[in-house]
């Protein structure tokens, strides 16, 4: 199994190409190429959160609790709040997460379990992009992406370790086929997994659709005709 700086380094190297691209490719805000760099980062290193040892969970946690609050910043000005009111969500948040969501976790999960899994990766992408409020479905696609390419990075390269190729024959060890996964021993713990996806998904599809109950002709008025100064005829 690969160790836990072995994983950031691979991600963090996979962020640095991906938010390099984009901005020298595609033309990305070098702000939100390098938002998104950090974000592969912070995904390669995800799955360790069901990690039996202290180190892991420990410093993701402490990053989690600084991290996904700003990520909401956004989503908590779109809905008209004050500055006081936001620090008090983003600290109510960072309590919430760093000594609550952490002690949680810790109990409900084992170790190479459905966290460390495609649905699990699948579900950190729709955090992602539900969390990051922007006007654009493009750039919250573009920043919920790298999460999952860090993620995925974790699920592979604990794969490879898993297998011995040294010798003429490739061996596997106990672990090959514990991380790159879609359903874990556990029934309980799948059919958790499944549910939170689908209801994330749910609500990734409606964001995408714009607010619901909204009806199409409301996304279709030609605003951009309208001369400048001027009101549309009634």
């Amino acid at each position: 199994m690969a160790s836990f700086r072995g994983h950031l380094a691979f991600s963090a190297s996979l962020g640095v190409v991906y938010g390099g691209m984009a901005c020298w490719q595609l033309g990305v805000d070098w702000g939100t190429a390098a938002l998104a760099a950090g974000l592969t980062a912070v995904g390669g290193m995800m799955p360790d959160l069901d990690s039996d040892s202290g180190v892991p969970v420990r410093e993701m946690f402490n990053l989690a609790a600084v991290f996904i609050p700003l990520l909401f910043l956004r989503r908590l000005l779109s809905i008209g709040l004050n500055l006081e009111q936001i620090f008090v969500v983003l600290g109510g948040l960072y309590v919430v997460i760093r000594f609550g969501a952490s002690r949680l976790f810790k109990r409900l999960t084992v170790h190479r379990g459905m966290f460390h899994s495609i649905p699990a990766m699948l579900i950190a992408g729709a955090i992602t992009f539900l969390g990051y409020h922007h006007p654009e479905i493009k750039t919250r696609f573009f920043l919920a992406l790298p999460v999952m390419i860090g993620f995925l990075s974790h699920l592979v390269l604990d794969e490879l370790y898993a297998v011995d190729f040294r010798g003429l024959k490739p061996q596997l060890n106990q672990f090959a086929g514990s991380a790159v996964k879609f359903i874990s021993p556990s029934r309980w713990a799948t059919v958790l997994t499944y549910a939170i996806l689908l209801v994330l998904g749910g609500l990734v599809y409606l964001d995408c659709r714009g607010l619901p109950g909204a009806s199409s002709s409301d996304h279709t008025t030609p605003v951009a005709n309208i001369p400048s100064g001027k009101s549309p005829s009634r």
